[in-house]
């Protein structure tokens, strides 16, 4: 499918570069069986803002008063089986899953066709970024050790849910002006119709990844990222 005016690829990563069943099997697990760990590292600033965003969110959210740090970490647990898309969450599983990155017991998954994109696109001058629910943090490591080696050059912003909702429409104008590119030459990539919907409400160019277990759901589709033609 072939998408002219192009200057900007930003794409997702959970069902778009990266198999959702990672991401579920892998980084979900490894985040729980290790939370019991952040105890030990409560003395880091970034371990220590998360917990105060936790309080604040558990009470301005679900009206509960957190008392202990028992009572954050189980409620950053409660939230993580949720999969809530909550900032402080993604924040505290960037830190234990970097963790687990470097002592190489996780390796980033990223499909096979996303590689060989990635450098076609760079070839052509195209620059490229990553726009996830998860960390910036996190999105880092993905790429930084991912099974395909470090992909992380290829990219030059990272944009997470400190910039907004991917499903808010408002989002997107904040991400173009921080790259410095109209919308109209900047393409999103993700496999979620309501992401799609807001980029597209805010001039963006899209395509869903139809990944497998993902439904084609928008009015631009491809299986895989071979199948993305830019001028």
């Amino acid at each position: 499918m072939k998408f002219e005016g192009v200057k900007y690829v930003l794409t997702d990563i959970e069902g778009t570069t990266t198999s959702v069943k990672f991401v579920y099997d892998q980084l979900f697990p490894y985040f729980r069986s290790h939370i019991g760990d952040l105890k030990s590292m409560i003395q880091q600033p970034d371990v220590q803002e998360a917990f105060r965003l936790t309080v604040k969110l558990s009470l301005d959210l679900e009206g509960r008063k957190l008392n202990s740090v028992d009572e954050i970490i189980n409620t950053l647990n409660r939230w993580s089986e949720e999969d809530r898309k909550i900032t402080p969450l993604k924040s505290v599983q960037g830190i234990l899953w970097e963790d687990g990155y470097k002592k190489g017991e996780l390796k980033g998954h990223v499909y096979a066709d996303v590689l060989p994109a990635l450098e076609h696109w760079k070839s052509l001058g195209i620059q490229m970024g990553v726009f996830s629910s998860g960390s910036i943090a996190a999105q880092k490591l993905i790429f930084g050790y991912s099974e395909l080696g470090d992909l992380t050059p290829f990219f030059s912003h990272y944009f997470d849910t400190t910039t907004g909702g991917k499903k808010e429409a408002e989002t997107y104008p904040k991400i173009a002006d921080a790259i410095g590119l109209q919308p109209s030459e900047i393409i999103f990539l993700s496999d979620i119709t309501g992401e799609l919907v807001a980029a597209d409400a805010a001039g963006f160019q899209t395509v869903q990844l139809v990944r497998p277990g993902t439904e084609a759901s928008w009015k631009y589709t491809v299986k895989d990222f071979s199948e993305i033609e830019l001028a």
